[in-house]
């Protein structure tokens, strides 16, 4: 599958240079020169992050600690160019998978890269395929396929979609979808629920979503 990498890096050249390495090997690269811009990216859950904690105008730190805040299970590879015991290890506790300091060769990121997304995404080795037609849903590696196109989903439209798979028929608040997919401690508007369905309904437009006006949603059975 083509899995979604994105990359925070405020010197423009290695953002591009690591940015064509990375695209090379068939990852889906967006990048942020700015730590503000990343932080505002947040929702979209790719299915990795690779961030360079000095970025000038914003804690790297910080921004590690809210993107586990809001997804909790997203890998994190961070760059640093202090190679200090203090740094790899305030970044480990916060909850990053792994560490690389500068300068390295971009050919280090991207192996760092492929076996991170490996252990994380395809450690299990029994393939779990489910027919929701028109498409093909595989929980091990957490892909969505049509006629054997990847639908590149994010994270959290793949946890939306497992939630309404595992519950056909089922209504669910928005109040209910924000505990199942963001977690108990969100904080924020119930409305990142409407953009997450919009997102989902548009990548795969023969789901029979419906709308319960006033309360939430639940996916058709027939």
């Amino acid at each position: 599958m083509s899995y979604s990498i994105f990359l925070v890096e405020d010197e423009q050249n290695l953002n591009d240079l690591l940015t064509k390495y990375l695209e090379k090997e068939g990852f889906k690269v967006t990048s942020f020169t700015n730590g503000e811009n990343a932080r505002q990216a947040i929702h979209e859950t790719p299915h990795l992050w690779v961030l360079d904690i000095m970025v000038p105008d914003f804690d790297g730190y910080q921004l590690i600690k809210e993107i586990k805040a809001a997804s909790s299970d997203t890998p994190v590879i961070f760059i640093s160019a202090r190679d200090t015991d203090i740094d790899r290890v305030l970044g480990l506790e916060l909850g990053s998978d792994d560490y690389i300091s500068k300068p390295f060769l971009p050919r280090e990121l991207v192996i760092r890269v492929q076996k991170l997304l490996t252990r994380v995404y395809e450690s299990s080795s029994v393939k779990t395929s489910v027919q929701l037609p028109p498409y093909t849903i595989d929980e091990s590696v957490r892909s969505v396929s049509l006629n054997n196109e990847n639908l590149n989903l994010t994270s959290k439209e793949f946890d939306l979609l497992l939630l309404f798979l595992h519950n056909k028929g089922q209504a669910f608040s928005r109040e209910q979808m924000i505990e199942h997919i963001w977690g108990s401690d969100y904080f924020g508007t119930d409305r990142v629920v409407d953009d997450l369905v919009r997102r989902l309904r548009k990548k795969m437009p023969d789901l029979k979503i419906e709308t319960i006006y006033g309360y939430g949603y639940r996916m058709l059975t027939g």
